[in-house]
Formats: structure tokens, C-alpha cells, sequence
């Protein structure tokens, strides 16, 4: 049997043809912002895919099918979806959404899942999940980490979300023989920061290097994608000095009110936007941007 996947006409003729095309979450849609401004800013992602010469596929479940790029009418619909109705679809839910025709989000894990199933190898996001502070007792470890060993998507992003453990996420990456890449740099971004004060394992500083990569993986049989580390543009920074105290507060009040499992990162996003008068959300807006036109790059070099 084969998978319940629904193209949009303009993913569709683009995969025909062989041109470029990125895959985009819906998470951030569903999950990540009120209406409308959810609506402006996913229009806004992929206008920036368009403009970079490559095609745009958002991915979300609806109707029992995973639809792979959205018309302009089914992205308002999911944008316009009522708080809690959306499910947040990782590797685990993903098949039980679909059987239960529920309307579903997919997160970095499902929507590599759904992108490789479509046959993109490109996929942009804003930041991973990773460790969280405390796994060593909670054992709240994304399953992102594990989808990037196994599925061969080139995901590029401004690095893990800096309010996880960073040293103990790239620690799981590479102990999973997932390449870390920081893009332009030595040092791997933290989303909002450009530096983490970690040194990258690994630094490329073109999209031709990164697809000529993963083409060498493919040709080595060597299972999983790549993680790009695209460092937020410096002028949307908000520097680690200044960041830190805020992520450490909205921590110890998630810890506080008891918030736990996947109510942590939604939780945490808030109350960052709440402590910095709306910059945090500016900054994510830019660096989803920053790599969404990185990510339209790589796609083109692979179609070479």
C-alpha cells in the first residue's frame, strides 16, 4: 500500500519536473502564533522559498492524507484551526491521526517523516528540539534527534531551540552519527543567538558544499539526514548574555506550575515573548526566514 499523500498543483508539477522544492512544518502555524499573524507569517515563509528559486511544500494532515504543500485556501484553513483541535504530530501520532482523519501539525520529526515519503530532501524549520534541561530524571529527549539518524532530509535550522540542554543535544547528535553543521562558522548558533560558545564539529560555508554532502551519504548508504546550523541574521540577534536570564525565569515557572512533556516548549515560547516585549517572536520570525532562503539554496545545488 502505499502512503496517503496529497500534492498541491505547484508541488506536484515541481516534483514532476525535477525542480527544486523545500518542505515546510505547519507546527509553527498551528502552534506557534495566534491568527492572523500565523496566517501572514507562513504566506511570508513561503513567498521567501518562492523567491529563492525554489518551490515551497508546507505539510500538515487533514482529511486522513498528509498534504504536501498547501493551496492558499487549505493554509488558511489550518491557520484558522481552533486552538487544541490541531494535533502535534511526531513520529509516534502520526499514523493515528491519519486513521482517525484527525487534523494534525507535523513537527521537525514528522514532517521529515512525510517530506522523504513525497521524495524531498530539503526541508527548513526555526530550531530543533533536542535534551531538555533535567533529562537526566525526566528523560525528555525530542524525537527529533532520532528521526535526524535515520531519515535522509537535509534539515536546516539556526541550530537546537535554546531553551534545551545545548552540550547534551549535540552530545545524543553525535553519538547518532548525525552531521552537525554550522553554517558560515566555527561556533553553532543557539536560535536566537548566533553563538552558543560550542565549536561546531563540522562548518560549510556553501549550499554546494552541504548538497554534495548529502549526495556522499546517499552513495555511502549511510542512513539519517544532515542538521545545517544556520546562525540567525545579525542584525534579528538577541545576544546569550542578554537571553539567558529570560529562558532560566520562563524555566523555573514551567517547573513551578508543573508543566511537562510537549505543554514545555509552547509554555516556554510564551512566556520568552511575554519577558521580551515581543522580540523573541521578531528574531524567530527572521531566522525562519534566514532559513528558508539557505534551505531554497541547498535544494537548487542538489537538483544540479
Amino acid at each position: 500500500m502505499t502512503a496517503p499523500l496529497t500534492h498541491s498543483p505547484e508541488v506536484a508539477d515541481a516534483l514532476a519536473a525535477g525542480r527544486p522544492v523545500v518542505a515546510l512544518e505547519s507546527t509553527i502555524i498551528t502552534h506557534g502564533m495566534p491568527w492572523p499573524q500565523n496566517l501572514d507569517m507562513a504566506r511570508r515563509v513561503e513567498g521567501t522559498v518562492r523567491d529563492n528559486g525554489a518551490v515551497p511544500a508546507t505539510i500538515a494532515v487533514m482529511g486522513g492524507q498528509i498534504h504536501v504543500g498547501l493551496t492558499d485556501e487549505a493554509l488558511e484553513t489550518l491557520a484558522q484551526t481552533p486552538p487544541g483541535q490541531a494535533m502535534k504530530l511526531s513520529r509516534a501520532d502520526l499514523a493515528v491521526c491519519l486513521a482517525n482523519g484527525r487534523t494534525g501539525a507535523t513537527t521537525v520529526a514528522a514532517t521529515m517523516i512525510c517530506a522523504h515519503l513525497a521524495g524531498i530532501r530539503v526541508f527548513a524549520t526555526g530550531g530543533i528540539g533536542g535534551v531538555h534541561r533535567g533529562a537526566e530524571s525526566s528523560f525528555d529527549i525530542s524525537a527529533d534527534l532520532q528521526e535526524l539518524a535515520q531519515t535522509p532530509v537535509t534539515v536546516v535550522a539556526a541550530g537546537a531551540k535554546a531553551i534545551l540542554d545545548l552540550p547534551k543535544t549535540w552530545e545524543v547528535l553525535e553519538t547518532l552519527g548525525v552531521p552537525v553543521i554550522a553554517y558560515g562558522q566555527d561556533d553553532l548558533p543557539a536560535f536566537w543567538s548566533r553563538s552558543s560558545g560550542i565549536r561546531a564539529p563540522l562548518r560549510m560555508d556553501s549550499a554546494a558544499e552541504i548538497a554534495a554532502a548529502a549526495g556522499m551519504r546517499a552513495r555511502l548508504g549511510l542512513k539519517g539526514g544532515q542538521l545545517v546550523a544556520n546562525p540567525i541574521p545579525p542584525d534579528a540577534e538577541i545576544p546569550r548574555d542578554q537571553i539567558m536570564p529570560v529562558i532560566e525565569q520562563a524555566l523555573s515557572e514551567a517547573e513551578a506550575q508543573g508543566i511537562a512533556a510537549k505543554e514545555v516548549t509552547p509554555f516556554l515560547l510564551q512566556r520568552i515573548f511575554e519577558l521580551t516585549d515581543g522580540r523573541s517572536l521578531r528574531s524567530n520570525i527572521d531566522l525562519v526566514l534566514n532559513n528558508a532562503r539557505l534551505a531554497a539554496r541547498i535544494a537548487i545545488a542538489m537538483t544540479r
